[in-house]
C-alpha cells in the first residue's frame, strides 16, 4: 500500500516575518514550482537553491488570537482578525 504524506519546508524570514518567527515555510513561485517539480532536476544543490523566503512585498499580515499556538485548538475564530 502507497504511504501517502506531506512536509512543510522551511527557509529563513523575510521581512515581514523576522520579527515574528526565525523561520517560515517556503513558498514557490509558479516558475520555481515547475523547477521544483521536474522530475529532470535532480540536482540537490539547484533544488536548494529555490528554498528562497519569499517576496514581502508579495505578502500580508495581520495579528491572530495566541491561540494558535497550541495544537488542540482548532476553529475558525483562531485566524480572525485581533
Amino acid at each position: 500500500n502507497p504511504l501517502y504524506t506531506c512536509t512543510i519546508i522551511t527557509t529563513k524570514p523575510n521581512e515581514l516575518m523576522e520579527d515574528i518567527h526565525d523561520r517560515m515555510p517556503v513558498i514557490l513561485t509558479d516558475e520555481n514550482e515547475k523547477e521544483w517539480l521536474n522530475p529532470k532536476n535532480t540536482d540537490p544543490d539547484y533544488l536548494q537553491s529555490l528554498l528562497l523566503p519569499y517576496d514581502s512585498n508579495d505578502m500580508e499580515a495581520y495579528q491572530v488570537s495566541s491561540l494558535v499556538n497550541s495544537p488542540k485548538n482548532n476553529s475558525p475564530e483562531l485566524i480572525e482578525s485581533h
